[in-house]
């Protein structure tokens, strides 16, 4: 599975416990820090709880293991790195306080819905 796959991947699993205004940042032409990054917010720290347990478990199931998690303390931001696909998963203040897309946004962005 290539990094754009795998990041669609992550996709359907952010959205299947509810996760929402999800992000795709193409990193690949402006940083070697990673191929995407995948920002979503989740309204209550249970939800960030919640959203990055699916993702890691499930991924987990098919052999794909997250290299280094952090946030978990505070559950207001969650990352979670798989070297070429890194996620994060906001407390939607926590979102809107750090703003990625702006300190990012040269990289080309792609949303995903929930259809």
């Amino acid at each position: 599975m290539d990094a754009k796959d795998f990041a669609g991947r992550i996709g359907e699993l952010i959205l299947s416990k509810k996760g929402y205004d999800i992000k795709v940042l193409d990193l690949r032409e402006i940083s070697s820090v990673a191929d995407y990054f995948i920002i979503c917010s989740a309204d209550s720290h249970i939800q960030v709880r919640a959203i990055a347990d699916e993702v890691d478990d499930k991924l987990r199931d098919i052999g794909i293991k997250c290299h280094f998690k952090e946030g978990y303390n505070t559950l207001n931001w969650v990352l979670l790195d798989y070297f070429d696909v890194v996620v994060h998963i906001f407390k939607t203040e926590a979102r809107e306080f750090y703003n990625l897309e702006k300190l990012w946004g040269d990289a080309p962005t792609e949303t995903i819905v929930d259809e």
